[in-house]
């Protein structure tokens, strides 16, 4: 039988773990310390662990980290970690430092299938989902990585968001132990409110969410309007957006947080007009309790897309604090080394022919005088996407 990797069972599952060896449950408590709190993969470390369980995990667990194939660290102090998932597959992981707090980017997939039309990582395609072990396994090596180096014994990573690599409810049954573990006092102690999961839209895990372990929720909007979701969010054409925000109301019930984050990625000349900022107030103001999060776009040449200038988001986002909805404009943290928002691709061996799935037509937006900005579907085509004239930010 293969040894297991400990670091794929939340607390519960160590504790049925350590019954099957013949110990008692507390066990369980112990070794969970040890391997979140105190970072230690040796079982002979483990002074307070009996020496008879010592010997059963030696012969039958380990804990085994991801392999790091790079490490980049941005002008800004950000840094971004490429981990080996095997088979030709790599995921990337962000750290984020703050004056007020350190966030880590985790990844959840290798790709992602949902084939949003600004996302790097939707253009990589598709290969598999990571397994608990290997999503909590990013936390585990950021936070005693950085420990060590910062030569600090207290806990270092205060904020996790689920917003790397991958649609996190399209994993939905490796997330959920992950989640524990992050929340668990006896593992990482994070906060509800500190963990974040970040989904574009997949309406039934959402509220499966809600009922397991409701964190806080991050939802890519990106479009005031079907037509327009339709082509940016491919998920849009399963559940609109009338079922997604009634699923977001619902999900407020059970929240640590009394909203819900829309995240807006900032488009030239596709959903960053005043018309279409009006169109985002009417569908949400008064609606779902929200703050809106505008994100510069970073384009890259297959997207076909181009970057909101500053007055354009400035001007967006005027138009909805005007209008008494709570906005940000998200500061762009690490782009000198593509670790920005939807510039995480790490290396993917694409499963689902993405090459020709993504190969379509520009992005069309009607504008005419009995449409305000309301994107047309777009014709079928098989000629390449227009590549961006702006140089890679």
């Amino acid at each position: 039988m293969d040894a297991v990797n400990l670091l794929g069972f939340d607390l519960q599952g160590l504790a049925a773990y350590c019954e099957q060896l013949g110990e008692k449950r507390f066990r369980a408590t112990q070794l969970f310390r040890w391997i979140h709190q105190k970072g230690a993969s040796d079982f002979a470390q483990m002074s307070d662990l009996a020496k008879s369980l010592r010997d059963k995990l030696a012969g039958r667990a380990h804990i085994t980290a991801l392999p790091v194939i790079s490490e980049h660290v941005s002008a800004d102090g950000t840094i971004k970690w490429l981990f080996d998932v095997g088979q030709g597959n790599a995921v990337e992981a962000v750290y984020i430092p703050e004056d007020d707090r350190a966030t880590l980017c985790i990844s959840s997939q290798a790709g992602c299938a949902v084939g949003c039309r600004f996302c790097s990582t939707g253009h990589q395609g598709f290969s598999r989902n990571l397994e608990t072990w290997e999503i909590v396994a990013q936390l585990w090596h950021a936070e005693h990585t950085l420990r060590q180096r910062l030569g600090k014994d207290e806990r270092i990573i205060s904020n996790v968001v689920m917003m790397g690599m991958g649609e996190p409810l399209q994993n939905y049954a490796a997330l959920v132990p992950a989640l524990r573990m992050m929340l668990d006092d006896h593992g990482y102690g994070l906060s509800r409110r500190r963990v974040t999961v970040s989904t574009s839209g997949v309406v039934p895990m959402i509220d499966r969410l809600r009922e397991d372990v409701p964190v806080a929720l991050a939802v890519s909007l990106h479009a005031p309007s079907d037509p327009l979701r339709d082509q940016l969010v491919p998920l849009n054409r399963k559940y609109p957006i009338a079922e997604l925000l009634a699923s977001c109301n619902a999900y407020l019930d059970k929240a640590p947080r009394d909203f819900i984050t829309f995240e807006y990625c900032m488009l030239h000349e596709v959903n960053d007009s005043p018309e279409q900022a009006r169109e985002l107030i009417a569908l949400l103001k008064g609606k779902v309790p929200c703050k809106l999060n505008l994100i510069p776009f970073n384009p890259f040449p297959a997207s076909g897309l181009k970057r909101s200038s500053n007055e354009r988001v400035k001007a967006f986002a005027d138009l909805l604090i005007q209008a008494g909805i709570v906005t940000t404009v998200r500061k762009t943290r690490g782009d000198d080394i593509d670790a920005a928002c939807g510039q995480l691709a790490g290396e993917v061996q694409d499963r689902t022919r993405v090459h020709l799935r993504m190969v379509r037509a520009p992005v069309v937006v009607q504008r005419d005088a009995t449409s305000t900005g309301t994107a047309a579907p777009a014709p079928a085509t098989t000629s390449s996407p227009v590549t961006p004239t702006g140089p890679r930010p």
